[in-house]
């Protein structure tokens, strides 16, 4: 019998040791006595998105809460769930770059965070920016990884309705969101009545035509009506020249 032994590689190992080493795992409460976050992060990231099509989309939520603490580790487990979005349809040496970066921001699955709250909204960017993201939420939370408890980070929160949605930063490399801007009001109003505007004209160029159409006679008209004053003098002129022989 011959058993086939699974693939091993330097990223599987990482990964192996993250979910076995103690000091790494995140406790029930969200903390983590050592840091998972490497220190070549950036290089392993930079590697993937000079691989991928810059313009690739992926979407960002526009209405997290801004908030000091949990603020990163929400973005990152957002683009942890893309990561693996991306690897499920990526190609063998993708998938690898794909792993890398999922290695890297996979400690924010070690804790048990609630399913995505239904307010989240969604805009289209493309994977330049997410990455870009990604590295620095990963910077930002760097500092405070083995200093901060993150149990009150487990569910994700959405900015008040009533509070404007910032969109996402502007990069020289990000591909802005493709909502088209609401028309003006004056606009619509005018789209709205140029139909009602041309149909009256319409009517009223319709209407001049059919009475010009009703005062102008025929041709054959005004050529008839000198011959029947002719006819209707006649009379006029056979009574005088009868008159004339009379006398």
């Amino acid at each position: 019998m011959i058993v086939l032994a699974p693939a091993w590689s330097p990223t599987t190992s990482l990964l192996l040791l993250l979910l076995l080493s103690p000091g790494l795992r995140g406790s029930p409460d969200c903390s983590f006595s050592h840091s998972p976050i490497s220190s070549t992060f950036k290089v392993t990231i930079r590697k993937l998105s000079d691989y991928l099509l810059q313009d690739y989309p992926v979407t960002v939520a526009s209405n997290l809460q801004d908030d000091e603490l949990c603020g990163p580790f929400w973005h990152l487990v957002l683009a942890q769930r893309w990561m693996g979005r991306l690897k499920a349809v990526a190609g063998s040496q993708m998938q690898s770059l794909l792993e890398a970066v999922n290695t890297e921001i996979h400690f924010v699955t070690l804790c048990a965070f609630q399913p995505l709250p239904s307010c989240l909204r969604f805009v289209q960017t493309n994977i330049s920016h997410l990455l870009q993201d990604t590295s620095e939420q990963l910077v930002a939370l760097k500092p405070w990884i083995t200093r901060r408890n993150f149990s009150g980070c487990l569910e994700l929160q959405c900015q008040p309705a009533d509070s404007s949605t910032p969109l996402p930063p502007r990069s020289p490399r990000a591909l802005e969101a493709t909502a088209l801007p609401a028309p003006q009001a004056p606009l619509l109003l005018l789209l709205l009545l140029l139909p009602v505007a041309l149909l009256l004209m319409s009517a009223a160029w319709c209407l001049h035509w059919r009475r010009r159409r009703w005062r102008t006679p025929y041709p054959r008209e005004q050529r008839l009506k000198p011959r029947h004053r002719e006819v209707n003098n006649l009379p006029k002129v056979t009574q005088h020249m009868s008159d004339r022989a009379k006398t």
